[in-house]
């Protein structure tokens, strides 16, 4: 039989036709079915083609049943939809006659406008109505630009997919349909030809009629707009074009291709899943009486299957990950964690006990010395083991450094640096106090709580005692708060001004000058000497260097020599002019 793992080029190859095999008990239609697709060995590359390849040659050779035994709705090794492959987005030659219309079906007011090519301008499809370019051009400048169906652009790959969507080929003719039985291939007929008469229709764009209202936003269309018109609506038929959208799924409707419910627009997929359950597997609709409900959907009886290994779940237990249904041997194959102890799977029945990434059987969570059990019981770990207790804290079990005890297992521990307390032990050394979550000082190897630190180390003002938390002074290696730091007489603030000091005792200029300093014999004010300012004195008198001078001709004096005369002070030159 063709070695079908080999075909590595497409995703969804790899041990496709294995899995999608109709389940049957019928030996001799499987052993046809492998016939068949020992035929295709004619062409030797097949075993190593992608989808698309495979698709062509079945369809050359007329053996297109193994394409349907190779590929179905859903890709067994990826598990993805069949419109995310670019191998379904095969398009008819229009949406008309994928919907089985033909191009004459369409309104009179719509096949009397001249045609137009869409390729010739640039486009993959362009709506129906409209013949000149710029009016096609003003249509699409209504739409996101991403939605915008210009040749190979993201907007024609949204278009391929929308019409993949809204308009699946099963819902369009029996001939796509793999699971409609002989039974029901009338009510299949019947639905078909009471959809196309009724409901199903193609818009086609014109220009706003006066005082109209779009259907969907109700807001009003201009007159110079372009509106979508639905012949099959009853009342006000007319939409913006953005607003031309599926009422399921709000995505726009392809080639504005729409059937109508309830005076409701559908696109197809939406209106035929109102009338009819649809299957999630095969993704046809389902015309038996009998089908299977599951995880709030709808499968035919024999497609609720193991998204694994697509074996049937109906009247089965499964389990449900991620959204999909397992049964029980993949779910334990695929997610189910091994036993440390016994190795063996820890199957659904059983219950999981696990600690950091290891995982137990409930009978296996033991004790690795004692062996006894320890589930709901305190219990300890060293080198990936786990022991009970009383085990634990005769191996390995450290020592508080505040009590000397041990740490016995499932003990909270507190641990700072190289050291570590019970949490009752971590304490403040002055008023024993629990330190738990808060914040502590440590000092040499002592902790502290904030408060007791402060009070036993923390640096107080020399004036008021209390703690400088910020912004001190330092005069004479005392510290101070900045508002303490005044002058000794005036309380003037010191920080960051001019001060001198008087028995250790700080003095604004004005105060020290005021209570100390020296006189000037000329001007009687003191000499501070402060910011360096120099002074003469002579005898018991004292001069400012800027106040010595000649009492009569007023000429300094500081460096030369002088005369006193009586109170004053004169130069030589004045003292000679005196006495002549």
């Amino acid at each position: 039989m063709l070695d079908l793992q080999r075909h590595t080029q497409c995703p969804i190859w790899e041990n496709a036709a294995a899995k999608n095999l109709e389940k049957s008990a019928d030996e001799s239609r499987v052993s046809e079915q492998e016939e068949t697709a020992e035929d295709l060995r004619g062409w030797p590359g097949l075993e190593y083609a992608c989808l698309k390849i495979v698709e062509t040659y079945c369809k050359i050779f007329n053996q297109e049943e193994i394409y349907d035994l190779i590929v179905r709705k859903t890709c067994q090794a990826c598990k993805c939809p069949r419109t995310d492959h670019a191998i379904y987005n095969e398009q008819m030659t229009s949406v008309c006659e994928r919907i089985g219309f033909k191009s004459d079906a369409l309104l009179t007011s719509v096949s009397s406008v001249g045609t137009v090519d869409p390729k010739q301008m640039g486009y993959i499809w362009v709506p129906p109505g409209l013949s000149t370019s710029a009016k096609i051009q003003q249509y699409f400048n209504q739409l996101p630009s991403e939605k915008v169906p210009k040749l190979n652009t993201s907007g024609e790959k949204y278009r391929n997919k929308m019409l993949l969507y809204q308009l699946p080929k099963q819902d369009l003719a029996l001939a796509y349909c793999k699971y409609v039985d002989k039974e029901h291939t009338g009510s299949y007929e019947d639905f078909i030809t009471a959809r196309n008469e009724i409901a199903l229709d193609i818009g086609y764009v014109k220009e706003a009629p006066a005082k109209a209202s779009c259907n969907n936003c109700t807001k009003n269309l201009q007159s110079n707009e372009l509106a979508v018109y639905a012949p099959k609506l009853r009342d006000n038929m007319n939409f913006h074009p953005n607003c031309f959208t599926c009422s399921k799924c709000d995505e726009l409707l392809v080639d504005l291709t729409y059937c109508v419910y309830e005076d409701k627009i559908y696109c197809e997929r939406h209106y035929a899943e109102i009338l009819k359950p649809r299957c999630s597997s095969c993704d046809e609709l389902i015309f038996s009486g009998e089908y299977t409900k599951a995880m709030n959907k709808d499968w035919h009886s024999g497609h609720f299957c193991c998204w694994q290994c697509d074996e049937s779940l109906t009247g089965q237990r499964y389990v449900l990950r991620d959204e999909h249904p397992y049964c029980i041997k993949c779910y334990e194959n695929v997610f189910a964690n091994n036993c440390e102890e016994c190795s063996k799977t820890i199957g659904i029945d059983s219950k999981d006990l696990s600690y950091k990434d290891k995982h137990w059987h409930e009978a296996c969570f033991l004790c690795n010395k004692c062996r006894v059990s320890l589930v709901d019981k305190q219990f300890g770990a060293k080198a990936e083991k786990i022991y009970c207790g009383n085990c634990y804290d005769t191996q390995f079990a450290s020592r508080c450094d505040g009590c000397g005890e041990i740490f016995r297992a499932g003990t909270k521990k507190m641990e700072y640096k190289t050291r570590q307390w019970h949490e009752k032990c971590f304490c403040c050394n002055v008023c024993k106090t629990p330190i738990g979550t808060k914040s502590f000082i440590p000092r040499e190897q002592e902790i502290y709580c904030a408060g007791c630190y402060e009070e036993k180390y923390a640096t107080r003002c020399v004036k008021c005692k209390k703690i400088i938390t910020s912004g001190g002074v330092t005069y004479k290696n005392d510290p101070w708060h900045r508002e303490c730091f005044t002058c000794t007489n005036c309380e003037t603030s010191l920080a960051g001004q001019r001060f001198t000091s008087r028995d250790d005792k700080p003095y604004c200029a004005d105060c020290f000058g005021e209570l100390f300093a020296k006189r000037c014999t000329a001007c009687s004010k003191p000499i501070t000497g402060i910011g360096g300012t120099r002074f003469i004195s002579f005898e018991d008198r004292h001069w400012h260097n800027d106040c010595f001078i000649c009492a009569t001709c007023q000429t300094s004096l500081v460096g030369r020599g002088f005369i006193t005369d009586e109170a004053d002070i004169i130069c030589p030159e004045c003292a000679k002019q005196k006495l002549m």
